[in-house]
């Protein structure tokens, strides 16, 4: 059904008579029917309806068109879509992203006119609900209404706080006779049950007077007796509630236990004794991934829940920032060791970084390599340092407690400074050391005083792959970067350990020439295809907390650093999987859409065979003599005919995917002149275009029926959108294995120059090198004429010319091997050339060389290091989930069993998810 708007009268404008409106209306109706072609083919159920729709508007026309020209409409069917009611429909094609083909521009525009009808229909909601009538007992007032509910409600006191027994988070208004006003349920009566699932304690001794809340004094007799209610401050994610609690009363009951009680009931309590304030677990996860995500302080969340509670007086609202604060550290600390399984083995203490997480995809003997594992496996580290995060000294640093000092990713605080005060420090012996190497802050600044701060910055290590921070490794910095391993008598390195040192890509522009070749990542083997700056990228987000870090006690800063790189290191563990998905052949590998036809792709790279195929044919009899022989001329008729019978095939094929479209005229393929050189111009003639009398035009001169052939305008208008996109891909990819392979054949040409032609010793010899140069400038002229064809494709495929613009037109001095190569006489090269075999142009092409073959073996080592690391990953997908199946099994409480459970199955999910995304990719075995 269409809209009541639909149904207002529509009056065609004067407009129309102007001739500059109508000539505009022309120009703009090729573009309209484009955009209806699109959305007819996204969204067919949709667009149906959309016509529909349009075709309703034209009979509401008061005025018949005055100028005779009908107005087109823009974006006719999704605009119905968007903007009007259609009747419910199942459309398999379409998606709910295509229709962000409407910017948030078209959103807003449609809105405006309806600002005023929002805002009368949110006065409404200001005035008295219900007509004033209790719609739960129907006889007393209903003046209360309830800001947290969904939809408009009207209570009693009672009766609210009866629909409101398990709710007691939510935000209560009484009606003052002239407007709602905010109350609270413990105005309203509201009384908290703790102990007994809700309900009262039948041992519940009650207070006779309520206003007098707390404990009854006195402690110690087993016959200890309190008074049965008090009230607290609880902290919820929609603001701070104050609640009057009825406690348990039961025999054996403790009034210790009170802070327990609060807990079974999802309350944190404030503190251990006679706790007076409780946080929901619900508004501390709220403030743990708050902190994480947006970087968000705990001063500014607590504000912003004063601002929900009370926004016009937030200093009315009771403080808690100090408790948040406290209450924040432990909540943090109880859920890193129950996501570690400390809490199913309570014997246990977390060891040195057992409260972290690692790089699942990097090797880990014991874990994710198996115990039979022989190869060696390097392991792959960055270091960096960040002098942002510094750290304020403290007043009184003895009175810090620390809830995991070292079991997360920073050192231990007692033995670090142990080592701090025995190792030699650079002040101490021969003065201050500047680099040598480079002017670089993180050298230079070792010896800078800055007496008001404990830490300078902070140091820390990460996989080199794959950007996770390896626990128990990060330090606080004294005064910049410096190594005191040597001088240290509590740190030692292992005996066999192997240490190969290398400098990140974009810091090596930093060091001297003579590091490059030392400290290049593209010479230290196994290294892969590796920068060594991802510790870089992960310094940006810490650089955000270092501000309120810094003034945080030692021990707070400590576990807030822990928290965000072990939120880092798992949200790469989360992503890891599909990160490697995304490198997978978009046409090879992703499923085809419903909206697509099966084996559109292969029939596409046949085509593109068949025009390489026409291209060797042609140039195959460029070569021969003219006449030809009678073998020849058999010889010939046969690949002609074969070639004929794939292009006949191909064409049929095609019927099915270019939906029956006959396309208008043929066109001969025409190789170009300049990139047929030195192929026996004098035999050209065979490939002139054939007269009139020639009843059949020869195999390697057919055309050839693509997409391309039709243009993208016309494919667009018949809904080819796929095949568009797929020869759009397959001629990009073979436009760059043509220039690929030009890049190498050229270097071959150059080569032959060299060494082969210019030191040639022999007239034969030099015979020889020249036909070899010559079958070189075959298949550079070959893949030229290829890539031509390809770019001509994407030309005709790209719809903005923004593709085209990135694959230029070849031209023949392109192609031109470099002077110094190959004129060794030319002016100013003698003394480079002429020299002993040593000389510089020697050098110059051995270190070219040396070069490409590095970068072509860390390549080779990125494919086998990545087929690794998907095995290395799935193995420790499965370590995790055995553990937490042990723990399930050796469980003895249910709680304990259930939370196992859960782990159990998540690690399967992301065991099955690897394997998935890894199948028939990952090694097999190690």
């Amino acid at each position: 059904m269409l809209s009541k708007r639909l149904q207002d009268k529509v009056y065609e404008s004067s407009n129309l008579k102007i001739p500059a409106v109508q000539e505009w209306l022309r120009d703009i109706s090729y573009a309209e029917e484009f955009w209806n072609s699109i959305s007819g083919f996204v969204l067919p159920d949709l667009a149906r309806v959309g016509k529909d729709a349009i075709a309703a508007k034209e009979n509401w026309v008061v005025t018949r068109p005055l100028s005779g020209t009908p107005w087109p409409s823009i974006y006719v069917s999704i605009d119905v879509i968007v903007n009007q009611e259609t009747p419910p429909h199942l459309d398999k094609v379409s998606a709910p992203s295509l229709l962000d083909l409407l910017n948030q521009s078209d959103f807003i525009r449609e809105w405006l006119p309806w600002r005023t009808e929002y805002l009368n229909v949110i006065l409404e909601g200001e005035q008295l609900a219900k007509g004033g009538i209790c719609e739960q007992c129907c006889q007393a007032e209903g003046s209360i209404r309830c800001m947290s509910c969904t939809g408009v409600h009207a209570w009693c006191g009672p009766c609210a706080v009866k629909a409101h027994r398990n709710l007691p988070f939510h935000k209560v208004q009484r009606w003052n006779g002239t407007h709602y006003q905010a109350t609270s349920l413990m105005d309203l009566g509201f009384l908290w049950h703790v102990g007994h699932g809700g309900g009262p304690c039948p041992q519940a001794q009650e207070n006779p007077n309520p206003e007098e809340s707390g404990y009854v004094s006195g402690e110690g007799p087993p016959n200890y007796r309190r008074s049965s209610r008090s009230q607290m401050t609880i902290v919820h994610t929609e603001g701070i509630f104050t609640h009057e609690v009825s406690w348990c009363s039961c025999p054996g009951s403790d009034p210790i236990d009170l802070h327990l009680s609060l807990l079974r009931e999802r309350l944190f309590p404030a503190s251990i004794s006679k706790p007076k304030t409780a946080f929901t677990f619900e508004v501390l996860n709220h403030f743990l991934i708050d902190a994480l995500e947006c970087k968000t302080s705990a001063m500014s969340f607590y504000q912003k829940l004063k601002r929900f509670t009370n926004n016009a007086f937030p200093d009315r609202v009771p403080d808690r920032y100090r408790e948040l604060m406290r209450v924040s550290r432990l909540w943090r600390d109880l859920k890193h060791r129950k996501w570690f399984g400390f809490g199913h083995d309570t014997e246990l203490d977390p060891g040195e970084g057992g409260l972290a997480l690692f790089c699942p995809a990097c090797p880990q003997p014991g874990i994710n390599l198996p115990p039979d594992w022989k190869a060696r496996y390097d392991r792959q580290y960055v270091i960096d340092g960040n002098f942002t995060a510094q750290h304020m000294k403290m007043n009184k640093p003895e009175m810090d407690v620390s809830l995991s000092d070292g079991k997360g990713y920073m050192v231990s605080e007692i033995p670090y400074q142990s080592h701090l005060q025995q190792s030699v420090d650079n002040k101490e012996v021969g003065g201050p050391k500047r680099s040598t190497c480079s002017n670089h802050r993180a050298i230079n600044a070792a010896n800078i005083n800055k007496s008001n701060l404990r830490s300078t910055g902070i140091g820390a290590t990460a996989c080199a792959r794959h950007g996770c921070f390896v626990p128990h490794s990060v330090v606080d910095f004294q005064k910049g970067e410096r190594s005191r391993v040597k001088s240290s008598s509590s740190l030692f390195l292992p005996s066999g350990l192997e240490i190969i040192p290398a400098v990140g890509k974009f810091h090596l522009a930093a060091h001297k020439l003579s590091c490059f070749p030392r400290y290049s990542l593209n010479f230290v083997k196994g290294a892969g295809h590796l920068d060594g700056e991802i510790l870089e990228t992960l310094w940006a987000p810490f650089n955000k907390i270092s501000p309120t870090a810094r003034s945080m006690t030692q021990a707070h800063r400590q576990e807030v650093y822990d928290d965000h790189m072990r939120d880092s290191n798992w949200k790469k563990l989360v992503g890891i999987a599909p990160t490697f998905h995304e490198a997978q052949l978009k046409l090879g590998k992703n499923p085809v859409s419903s909206s697509a036809n099966l084996g559109s792709v292969a029939w596409l790279a046949e085509g593109i065979s068949i025009e390489d195929s026409q291209d060797q044919l042609r140039y195959e009899l460029r070569q021969l003599p003219s006449p030809m022989s009678a073998r020849q001329e058999v010889k010939t008729s046969e690949k002609r005919q074969r070639l004929s019978s794939r292009i006949e095939k191909f064409h049929s094929t095609g019927q099915a995917f270019l939906k029956g479209l006959e396309i208008d005229g043929a066109f001969i393929p025409q190789d170009d002149p300049a990139f047929c050189v030195q192929e026996d111009q004098e035999k050209e003639d065979v490939l002139e275009a054939p007269d009139e009398e020639v009843q059949e035009l020869a195999s390697e001169l057919m055309s050839i029926w693509m997409p391309s052939s039709i243009g993208a305008a016309k494919l667009m208008e018949i809904g080819l959108h796929d095949l568009l996109k797929e020869e759009m891909e397959l001629r990009i990819g073979q436009a760059n294995d043509c220039l690929d392979q030009l890049r190498t054949d050229l270097g071959s040409k150059a080569m032959l120059y060299r060494q082969n032609f210019r030191t040639a010793n022999s007239t034969r010899e030099g015979t020889r090198t020249k036909k070899e140069i010559q079958k070189v400038v075959v298949r550079i002229n070959k893949h030229v004429r290829s890539y031509q064809r390809a770019r001509k494709a994407i030309l005709r495929l790209d719809l903005n010319d923004n593709i085209g613009e990135k694959f230029k037109e070849i031209q023949p001095e392109d192609l031109a091997v470099s002077k110094e190569v190959t004129e060794e006489n030319r002016f100013g090269q003698g003394n480079l050339l002429n020299g002993d075999s040593g000389g510089l142009m020697e050098e110059f092409y051995c270190i070219n060389w040396l070069k490409a073959r590095a970068r072509r073996d860390r390549w080779r080592e990125e494919v086998s290091l990545v087929r690794h690391e998907m095995l290395w990953t799935t193995l420790w997908f499965q370590y995790q989930k055995e553990i937490w199946e042990t723990r399930a099994l050796q469980s003895t409480e249910p709680g304990k069993e259930a939370y196992a459970s859960k782990q159990v199955e998540l690690w399967s999910d992301f065991t099955k998810k690897a394997g998935l995304m890894f199948q028939g990719k990952q090694m097999e075995c190690i």
